[in-house]
């Protein structure tokens, strides 16, 4: 900041120290004296801002004048202060001079001056059309789209990448990353995935009894439980489950690595952090959601037999009986193909939201959250793609 000071003879005598700035005021003859003295630096001024606006708010009189004979050095800072405090003054009393203004500070104030004067252009607001806006919405979401397609890319190939050069020996394989991650992502949530879905089974076996007893069809609710627990919603609510419990659970990993500079930190000692850290979670997920479908179709007939039981008095031996005339071997695999494919979506889309996390915590939060959304859509849509597909087949 440019600062208006003399020029001292000697450059290797010491400086001074900064005199704090003051501001006081006398009344001589029915005119206002107020004394400017002191330092006027960035580093000063601002132990007077408070008094500074209680004097432009005071009433002090028709007649003011401000004194800066005894002001030593200013700066940028000091003379914006001083010149608004004296416009402000200005508003309702006239004008109002600087006296004692020395000359090595006049081109100092005058520039301040000629900057406050200058006339800053208004902001206009925004002309915004409906249609327009709707259009540039669209557009925004197509590049987005586009660029997470491309992520999603270059995550696969960079994980078949590595995968190659662990298979060709040329990187080590590492097991014991893959079973860490099978073992957090499926083994651990083998007990929520079981109880889940041995409600869900139940449901929608007391709900099919309900409605089919009205047509004396009781008894083929257990079609109703057999091929849609097979065929949808056993791999449906896994795979929702994992998104929610498991990509939150990645994004949230590498992006606190990401935070932490050590994704930096793989590429500065040449490891790729793809195969690093993207590759092991999405062998685990492609490995672990397909048994946690298989644990969750069984949970799920077990409910259902249990509650056809209980609430409609068909026993278990017709269960199993009726299971057999109404599924075959397409029935029980239709559901199961569809979980490698899920598990690869929600560990990309996992993966490609925490490589994203910037620097600060809202942003990881943000991500994860992003995340477990996107990969749950992601999953719903998949499975009504299988849907079409199977019916369009005549599956």
């Amino acid at each position: 900041m440019a600062e208006a000071t003399r020029a001292e003879s000697d450059s290797a005598a010491p400086r001074r120290r900064s005199e704090a700035p003051s501001l006081k005021g006398e009344r001589h003859e029915g005119t206002l004296v107020l004394t400017v003295a002191g330092d006027w630096l960035s580093r000063t001024v601002g132990a007077l801002e408070k008094d500074l606006e209680k004097t432009a708010e005071a009433n002090l009189g028709s007649s003011i004048t401000m004194d800066l004979s005894a002001v030593g050095h200013v700066d940028t800072a000091g003379a914006f202060v001083l010149e608004r405090l004296r416009r402000q003054l200005s508003q309702s009393r006239g004008e109002i001079a600087l006296d004692g203004l020395a000359e090595r500070n006049r081109p100092l104030f005058k520039a301040v001056g000629d900057a406050m004067d200058r006339e800053r252009p208004s902001a206009k607001p925004a002309e915004t059309n409906r249609i327009v806006a709707a259009i540039a919405g669209l557009g925004e979401g197509m590049v987005g789209l586009k660029d997470e397609l491309v992520n999603g890319l270059n995550l696969i190939g960079g994980a078949m990448y590595g995968a190659g050069r662990r298979l060709s020996g040329r990187t080590q394989l590492r097991p014991a990353a893959i079973f860490n991650q099978i073992d957090q992502m499926g083994v651990r949530a083998v007990p929520i995935i079981i109880l889940i879905t041995f409600l869900v089974g139940g449901i929608i076996a007391q709900q099919g009894a309900f409605q089919l007893r009205r047509f004396g069809g009781e008894v083929y609710a257990v079609n109703l439980v057999g091929i849609l627990v097979l065929r949808e919603i056993g791999v449906l609510l896994t795979a929702i489950m994992i998104a929610g419990r498991s990509s939150s659970a990645i994004c949230a990993e590498i992006g606190s690595m990401k935070m932490r500079e050590e994704v930096d930190a793989l590429h500065v000692i040449g490891l790729n952090p793809i195969g690093v850290l993207v590759f092991p979670r999405l062998v685990a997920l492609t490995i672990a959601l397909p048994l946690l479908t298989f644990i969750a179709n069984l949970a799920a007939l077990a409910g259902g037999a249990l509650t056809l039981y209980i609430y409609s008095g068909i026993s278990f031996a017709n269960f199993a009986q009726g299971l057999q005339n109404s599924i075959d071997l397409f029935t029980i695999f239709s559901g199961l193909i569809k979980a490698p494919f899920m598990a690869i979506v929600i560990g990309l889309v996992a993966a490609n939201e925490g490589l994203k996390v910037g620097g600060s915590a809202e942003s990881l939060g943000l991500r994860v959250t992003s995340a477990v959304v996107k990969s749950i859509f992601l999953v719903i849509v998949m499975d009504g793609l299988f849907a079409i597909f199977y019916a369009s087949v005549g599956l």
